[in-house]
């Protein structure tokens, strides 16, 4: 069976439709660089993003800061050219770290530059944007996404707050230029957001060899990004780091299979140069699992993934960050 036979077959079982099977060719399809790090196309956007992007959150975790805009610098020169963010994140240092790193001659315009919006409101989304500009000392964010989307009123909050509002005039005003969201908990949420009357650049998700078995977005979600375009950014490919620590799944397994779904990039955390160039092996030069590694995989998996043991961002509250928890009013 050729590869593209194999891959259909794949994911005929995991989306179901003809019609999301070819969006999943689609989305899967890469463009070569010259490092060798591949690209991928985000959505209807049309951008091309580098199939890794840095995660912001590990970056700001990195404790010598000039070690960390090294890091960067290195991403970059090896192709790693999607980079991901939060105003929350470390209080704000992640977003101010990276926009050391970038300020300095060319290297802001060779960045496609995600950061989000802790916000539902229309006032405080204007107050996180203008944070995040000044502290990346840029003048646009490439996309802009509506950070954790993890309790069932968000959705709601985004459009009857003004978040949304707020996100339109900023790209109105050329200081965004596409919208999406992201979260963690459920499905359902996500659907939720999806449904609402606006149409999303894209969506942010847990992407792993366990979703595919607990609370799926791999299997609920992603085949209605698909239908309608929006670019779909895995994240948590590791689940926090208990994937290639507790299980049999190693790190080059989990990043691959992620990697191997219809995602456009996969945010990966990075605290040390050894990281970096260890992810950037696996994405160098790139290419799908064959369908029967990924079915070995998920079945090596199945028993501890199907209780949520190592995905417990989605049943419990510890994950959620200490600005969504008093948004909400609970305990920090």
């Amino acid at each position: 069976m050729s590869l593209d036979a194999t891959r259909r077959s794949f994911f005929q079982g995991m989306l179901g439709s003809a019609a999301a099977v070819a969006a999943a060719q689609q989305a899967l399809a890469q463009q070569d660089s010259a490092n060798g790090l591949p690209t991928r196309r985000l959505g209807k956007t049309d951008e091309q993003v580098s199939i890794l992007c840095l995660g912001g959150w590990h970056i700001g975790a990195v404790e010598d800061k000039n070690e960390a805009i090294r890091i960067m610098d290195a991403a970059i020169d090896e192709g790693m050219t999607f980079f991901d963010n939060a105003w929350d994140y470390h209080d704000g240092g992640s977003e101010e770290i990276m926009g050391r790193a970038l300020s300095r001659s060319g290297k802001r315009d060779k960045v496609f530059l995600m950061t989000k919006n802790c916000e539902r409101d229309y006032e405080g989304s204007m107050r996180n944007l203008d944070d995040s500009l000044r502290r990346m000392r840029t003048d646009r964010i490439d996309l802009w996404q509506f950070h954790e989307m993890v309790y069932d009123s968000d959705p709601d909050w985004v459009f009857d707050k003004g978040g949304l509002k707020a996100a339109l005039e900023a790209q109105k005003a050329g200081k965004v230029r596409y919208i999406g969201f992201t979260g963690h908990k459920d499905p359902s949420i996500h659907l939720k957001m999806l449904n609402k009357p606006y149409d999303w650049d894209s969506a942010q998700m847990p992407i792993n060899v366990m979703d595919a078995h607990y609370r799926s977005f791999q299997k609920e979600v992603v085949p209605v990004c698909l239908a309608r375009d929006v670019g779909v950014i895995g994240m948590k490919s590791f689940a926090g780091g208990d994937i290639p620590a507790k299980t049999s799944a190693t790190h080059e397994e989990c990043r691959r299979y992620a990697l191997s779904l219809p995602v456009a990039s996969l945010v990966v955390g990075i605290r040390s140069m050894d990281e970096l160039m260890a992810d950037i092996k696996i994405g160098r030069g790139f290419k799908p699992m064959a369908d029967d590694q990924k079915a070995v995989l998920l079945s090596k998996v199945a028993d501890e993934a199907g209780d949520g043991r190592y995905e417990r961002f989605k049943s419990t509250q510890a994950f959620d960050g200490p600005h969504h928890r008093k948004q909400h009013g609970f305990a920090v």
